[in-house]
């Protein structure tokens, strides 16, 4: 009996320590977007550029000598389920990187997961700002990157006077929206030229909305406006702009949320010349882009398949962990996060993006306007890169606030006034 059950203890050791060697060959890299529901029909695209990004790192030698695998689960669009699934990558699947999330509901959702169990999560949407926590970076837009230059864009360069600040009811376009209403009055526009307007994810039935749009701005004020609809909300959205003959000429619609891949989902010869706001466009000629949209077109395997601004950030993002993991030499969360602020990477529109101690990029910012074959035609753009700022200048309680994630300091909301960082980062 103790020869057969030292012999089994062998063999199961001999299997445990096979198992843990494979598991080790590898570096393990969560892919956490909606497959399903309201926001399949952005985050879908998110989830294939990742598996694309991996696959093209494998063919280079992986990373440290490891292959990189892919873990790619459904949250399905439901928020409380990010959660779940983010701790289920973190401690079941044991990834050492998660790229993902759309919504900031569905970020704000696996903060408090990221944050126990030291996750890295890299973020790669616009967003309302506001936050800044040790364990994501953030290179989507901030809205200095993206809402307040677009809004001076349309101030200056058309002469609005009249704002509807439309968006889906959850977090980014409540907190924006709550941004830009204080920068315009800050700006000498009168409350009563403000219109604000939510609708539920997935809201269908636009016909008395954009009514109230039309005869909002039927007041001899040039009217326009600023859309943080998100999701599959925008098509009929944009159709009932359409049935109702509001154009680029009469009221301009410029967009936070639309790019090329829900331009491909619409008739875009009602919708020529409204705008969109990013830091990328796949209409920038530069080689790198060119390079990029090849290998997608080849990867996805169809030639009409789009490039669009959070493909680019998720390439950006991608990229900088690749070489901080490299710098760090190790996958160690906590090495890591040191490493990455101070890299920089090339974006696909030049030149250089570079991690900032708030864990914000440097981004450029474009204004597009749509084209009918559903690209946009960049008429604007900034002279040099922004650098995001993760709290806005026009919020009494943020003004004062700034965050570096630099030794010593390591703060999320360190206040100038005070000289205290107040703890919770979000």
């Amino acid at each position: 009996m103790k020869k057969m059950l030292a012999k089994t203890l062998t063999i199961a050791a001999i299997v445990t320590m096979g198992i843990t060697a494979q598991a080790a060959d590898t570096i393990k890299v969560g892919v956490l977007h909606s497959l399903s529901g309201t926001m399949a029909i952005s985050e879908t695209t998110l989830k294939d550029t990742v598996l694309m990004l991996i696959e093209e790192q494998n063919k280079k030698g992986g990373v440290l000598g490891k292959k990189l695998e892919p873990v790619v689960v459904d949250p399905a669009s439901n928020w409380p389920l990010f959660a779940e699934k983010m701790r289920g990558l973190l401690t079941k699947d044991k990834v050492d990187v998660t790229f993902g999330c759309w919504t900031s509901v569905s970020r704000k959702s696996v903060l408090p997961v990221l944050e126990e169990l030291n996750g890295i999560l890299f973020y790669p949407v616009q967003y309302e700002g506001e936050e800044s926590s040790k364990n994501v970076f953030y290179t989507g837009a901030a809205p200095n990157q993206q809402a307040i230059p677009a809004v001076n864009y349309l101030m200056n360069e058309i002469g609005v006077k009249r704002w509807v600040l439309a968006g889906t009811d959850y977090v980014y376009p409540r907190t924006t929206n709550k941004i830009l209403k204080a920068y315009l009055i800050a700006k000498g526009v009168k409350e009563s030229d403000i219109m604000i307007n939510y609708t539920p994810f997935g809201h269908s039935d636009w016909q008395s909305i954009v009514s109230n749009i039309k005869k909002f701005g039927s007041t001899g004020k040039k009217t326009a406006v600023v859309s943080t609809i998100n999701g599959d909300a925008n098509v009929p959205f944009y159709k009932e702009l359409g049935n109702q003959g509001i154009s680029a000429e009469n009221i301009p619609v410029v967009a936070f949320s639309v790019g090329e891949e829900e331009l491909s989902g619409l008739d875009t010869k009602p919708l020529v010349g409204h705008l969109a706001a990013w830091n990328y466009f796949q209409s920038v000629e530069d080689d790198i882009n060119s390079e990029f949209i090849a290998s997608w077109k080849k990867f996805i395997k169809n030639d009409k398949r789009v490039t669009n601004d959070p493909m680019e950030a998720t390439y950006i993002g991608f990229n900088m962990w690749v070489k901080a993991v490299e710098k760090a030499g190790t996958t160690d969360s906590d090495a890591v996060i040191d490493a990455m602020v101070g890299v920089s990477v090339p974006n696909l529109t030049g030149g250089l993006a570079t991690m900032m101690p708030n864990h914000h990029l440097t981004k450029p910012v474009l204004i597009g306007e749509i084209q009918e074959n559903g690209q946009f035609e960049t008429v604007w753009e900034t002279p040099d890169t922004v650098v995001g700022d993760a709290w806005s200048d026009f919020l009494p309680g943020s003004k004062d606030l700034i965050s570096d994630w630099r030794k010593p300091l390591e703060c999320g909301n360190y206040n100038v006034k005070t000289g205290k960082c107040s703890g919770q980062n979000y």
